[in-house]
């Protein structure tokens, strides 16, 4: 039987969003890793989860006990039929369906010595603490890495033990820095100097470098890594290089990531002398607090052989009093516990929450993969996380015990927290999910397990206009092989709809967006309680925050990148409303200019961009440049504007002779190879020769502007083949003519090729002057008698279309001109060719939970904004930050003040009033003069009209002179026409409330 090589045991189209994260090493020692996780509660459920979704090698469960009622709240894997069944054996065809590569075994029986032996890692949840010292002692004593999680109501432990001596092989998430060379002295030490873009660096003392791509002192391309000594003026020592060549030009220095070793205390031990990282004391000593109370339910637990009955005052201070008679920890403050904290834990204590199981579970296995992978810090050992936060700031508002009592429901887990009229509130809620997406899924199954929605009133409507793909099913653990290519929507509201058969949940596959906002409109608005917000862009967030506003709705939104994650909250009136960039090109990666890419690169990600362009450009906007063409016109003479010119131009230069055979498509390729990395430099460099200096004296090629070299094209050389290939194979892909993938008789041919017919470029055209439009004129008429060209999409996941080998080898070939080092890690040109978003499911899941507690403080009484929180965590980094949000800015104008949640607020009257009414009404009614009236761009009303215009304009009524002036026409059910207004005196930062014209 053949032998697979490890990269072949990956599916990197599956793992296409977490390949980027963790990296292939890493990948293939999830692979082949062996787990064992004991209980399978809703926590245990969570942490399986994740670990089958992001392919450990095999997953043996262990939880011999009966499925109970309050199971249900928390465990997506279990149902009312499961009921005395157990939770393992339950549980374990499901999570096999999650992911056919991971082997999911149950054991049904004690677990002992010799079964530890066979796993890398073991995880107890829901364990007593008498367990736990004896596995977490014999793991220690075997070197198995070794978790211990568990929630108790609204709080939540991990603690890890990864052994004496666990050598972490990548710490972490960052890429290595690097940075382009400006200038290397010889001597002892030498001196390097960094480009001007890289000056301020983020090197350290003693950080250890590698060189590559250096012209001139080229023993540095092989040595060693060298420390570094960062001087005051950022330039870098670098140990002897006295006996080197002298430095000529370019080179990268790259950072080589150092291995740590972490130290792990046994359970024992770390149990009376905990290691608690904490940003401040008060947060230290809330952390104790937690510690001990843990300890002391363990105690209660063992005495009475159950937990504190929910709400119970006499258990609760049975609980306190044995927290307070466990001694003080050891390397602790001497500081009193906080009897209040221990109270509530207690209080609370018997509830199972779907929120702290994900926020638990996640963490719980990105630790179990830290474990594995040995790729980032683990835990120091002990974490600690509470949301009680989300009971009621007044505890005389705290549930009584009847209200808590459990009553054999699928939410008995809940009610033990939050009581039955709580949940009864829950029930009648109605929210609306836009995106279903990995975030979106996550959040549909905490919904069905919390009963949002669940009564008869309520629901949950569910919004995406994306179809699933293959490479979805990694996170989306709703969705399943046989659903790739159906709407997200339609398979996650019956997959929801299946976790809770009570939970009505309705799906819609129209984009959600200025375009529809006759279907998502007043009277859908009206019925929604909240909005969740799970989607993938800036600008999608923004609208939906804008309907939010406009509405009054509360927000819920989370996004997530690689193991970094956030999740806010937006209250009408209580906080702060949704601000982030407009655009991805707002952000930090805005596109670079086209210039920088073509003609001065300085980095491989601009070479990358540049390379991607190139693709859209010759296999996309081509085609489609000539459809348009056809289609808008018959003759140049019709055709409207420059850019279209150019663009035709740029079709004549591809598309001159249309290709017959393989033959053609290969004397293309070799001619544009010659166009682009070979004639174009030449033509730049005779533009801007490598001695131009400018006016000053400085020379023009120096910073970020490398001088290029022409390349000579070279048969043997491998990035050489690869772009013919590739770019005779899109050409040919374009045309409708079979390629080939023959390597070697490729070469035969462009051996054949460069003897008879050395490389010529595609001519293009340099001006759109009458002959050279009359040429481009009868290209296209000769193109259009053959059938039409296929315009290619760049798909980056499709094994064998050519589109990334081509990006690769073109990008490879402009760095080679511009003496640009290429990254080592061929994954990470490819991740910033495709522009993947890194994403893994333990970071969704956490983030999803997240907004689950927020979910929990909307429901029923108003809460100030001291009780919601903004979280960000980074769980390569052990990162999480939770803080309070904003309260609303207020703005002001002379008596009249606002937020951006407020409006005004004229009703349309019966009759409907006039603009001379509607102005009146304003200066009246606010002291407003009004400047100017607007719909969207459209000018309604100007002060500074003339006396005629206005005479003309102030008698319409305000309907029929918006219908005038814009494209509106009113939606039935329309309730409120928007209108902007500016006045006079207000300052140029002045934004006013939009004016709410009420039609009824």
């Amino acid at each position: 039987m053949a032998v697979l090589e490890p990269s072949e045991w990956l599916d990197k189209e599956l793992y296409s969003r977490q390949l980027p994260v963790l990296g292939p090493p890493a990948m293939q020692r999830i692979r082949e890793a062996k787990v064992l996780l004991s209980g399978l509660q809703g926590l245990g459920a969570e942490v399986a989860k994740n670990l089958v979704l992001m392919g450990v090698g095999s997953l043996t469960l262990h939880d011999p006990h009966p499925t109970c009622w309050s199971d249900l709240a928390a465990q997506v894997f279990l149902s009312e039929r499961d009921l005395g069944k157990s939770r393992a054996e339950a549980s374990q065809e499901h999570l096999a369906q999650l992911n056919e590569a991971v082997q999911v075994f149950v054991h049904p029986s004690d677990i002992t010595e010799d079964l530890l032996l066979k796993f890398q890692v073991v995880v107890l949840t829901a364990s007593k603490l008498e367990e736990q010292l004896m596995v977490g002692a014999l793991c220690h004593k075997h070197g198995i890495c070794f978790l211990v999680a568990d929630t108790r109501g609204l709080v939540g432990q991990l603690f890890c033990d990864f052994g004496d001596e666990f050598i972490v092989h990548d710490p972490t998430e960052a890429e290595p820095l690097t940075a382009a060379i400006q200038h290397i002295t010889q001597g002892f030490p030498g001196v390097l100097t960094l480009r001007g873009e890289d000056k301020e660096h983020s090197f350290c003392d003693g950080d250890l470098v590698t060189f590559s791509g250096i012209k001139g002192m080229v023993e540095l391309n092989s040595c060693s890594p060298r420390p570094i000594r960062v001087q005051k003026d950022r330039s870098l020592e670098i140990g002897d290089t006295s006996t080197f060549s002298p430095y000529l030009h370019g080179g990268i220095v790259t950072e080589v990531k150092r291995p740590e070793t972490v130290r792990h205390k046994p359970l024992d031990r770390a149990l009376i002398q905990p290691c608690v990282v904490a940003p401040s004391a008060q947060e230290a000593h809330r952390a104790h607090c937690l510690h001990q109370a843990f300890r002391a339910l363990h105690k209660f637990q063992n005495l009475h052989g159950r937990l504190p009955q929910p709400w119970d005052p006499v258990d609760a201070e049975i609980m306190v009093t044995l927290a307070q008679n466990l001694g003080p920890l050891k390397g602790a403050e001497e500081e009193p516990l906080n009897e209040a904290l221990l109270r509530t834990v207690a209080l609370s204590s018997a509830g199972v929450l779907s929120p702290m199981a994900s926020i638990l579970g996640a963490v719980t296995a990105q630790e179990v993969l830290k474990a594995i992978s040995r790729k980032f810090i683990p835990l120091d050992q002990w974490l600690y996380f509470d949301a009680l936060d989300c009971l009621p700031e007044d505890e005389e508002l705290f549930p009584n015990p009847e209200d808590c009592a459990l009553r054999d429901s699928r939410y008995d887990g809940q009610i033990a927290v939050f009581g039955a009229g709580f949940q009864e509130t829950l029930s009648h809620q109605h929210y609306l999910l836009v995106g279903a997406g990995a975030i979106g899924c996550e959040l549909l199954k905490g919904f069905a397990l919390v009963g949002l929605g669940a009564g008869a009133s309520g629901g949950v409507t569910v919004v995406d206009m994306d179809h699933i793909e293959y490479s979805n099913l990694s996170r989306q653990f709703l969705f399943r092989p046989w659903d790739i290519d159906k709407p997200k929507a339609e398979v996650a509201a019956a997959a929801t709809q299946d976790l809770n058969p009570d939970l009505e949940v309705m799906a819609h596959v129209q984009v959600l967006d200025h375009t529809t906002e006759h279907i998502y409109g007043d009277n859908f608005f009206s019925h929604v309680d909240g909005v969740v917000a799970a989607v993938d862009s800036f600008e999608a967030r923004h609208y939906v925050a804008a309907r939010c506003i406009h509405y009054l709705k509360p927000l819920l939104e989370a996004g997530t990148q690689g193991t970094k994650g956030s999740a806010s909250v937006f209250v009408p009136y209580v906080t702060e409303v949704y601000k982030g960039p407009a655009s991805a090109e707002a952000s930090e990666d805005a596109p670079t200019p086209v210039c920088t890419m073509r003609r001065f690169p300085s980095t491989y990600e601009h070479t990358l961009e540049w390379a991607r362009n190139e693709f859209e450009g010759l296999f996309r906007l081509s085609a489609e440049t000539i459809s348009c063409y056809q289609q808008a016109c018959t003759s140049l003479a019709d055709v409207d504007g420059p850019q279209m010119l150019t663009s035709l131009q740029r079709v004549l230069g591809v598309l001159r002779v249309r290709p017959q055979t393989w033959r053609d498509c290969v004397m293309w390729a070799l001619g544009h190879w010659q166009l682009c990395f070979h004639d174009d430099i030449i033509q730049l460099l005779s533009l801007l020769p490598p001695d131009k200096v400018h006016e000053d004296g400085t020379p023009f090629w120096s910073g970020p502007k490398r001088c290029p070299q022409p390349l000579k094209f070279d048969i043997s050389q491998d990035m050489h083949l690869l772009y013919i290939l590739a770019a005779a194979n899109l050409f040919a892909q374009m045309h409708g003519l079979p390629g080939s993938s023959d390597q070697i008789a490729l070469r035969e041919l462009l051996n054949l090729l460069l003897q008879t017919d050395p490389p010529h470029p595609a001519p293009v055209l340099a001006e759109s002057g009458p002959e050279q439009l009359k040429e481009l004129q009868e290209a296209l008429e000769v193109w259009s008698k053959g059938p039409p060209l296929k315009s290619l999409v760049f798909e980056k996941d499709e094994d064998g279309n050519f589109h990334m080998d081509f990006v690769r080898a073109a990008a490879s070939l402009q760095s080679q001109n511009y003496g640009i080092s290429e990254p080592v890690d061929h994954a990470q040109s490819m991740r910033m060719v495709s522009q993947i978003i890194p994403a893994i499911a333990t970071t969704t899941a956490a983030v999803a939970g997240l907004l689950g507690l927020e979910l929990y403080k909307m429901v029923g009484r108003p809460r100030p904004v001291g009780a919601f929180r903004h979280t960000y965590l980074h769980l390569a980094e052990n990162r999480l930050q939770r803080s309070v949000p904003s309260t609303p800015a207020i703005q002001k104008f002379h008596h009249l003040e606002w937020t951006r949640w407020d409006r005004l607020k004229v009703p349309a009257g019966q009759p409907e009033r006039t603009l001379e009414s509607l102005l009146a009404h304003l200066q009246e009614q606010h002291g407003l003069n009004v400047r100017m009236l607007l719909r969207g761009q459209a000018l309604l009303y100007s002060a500074r009209w003339s006396p005629e215009s206005q005479a003309q304009y102030l008698p319409l009524r305000v309907t029929e002179l918006v219908q005038q002036e814009t494209d509106w026409v009113p939606e039935p059910g329309l309730r409120v026409l928007v209108l902007e207004l500016s006045c006079e005196g207000e300052e140029d930062n002045t934004a006013f409330p939009p004016l709410h014209y009420e039609l009824w």
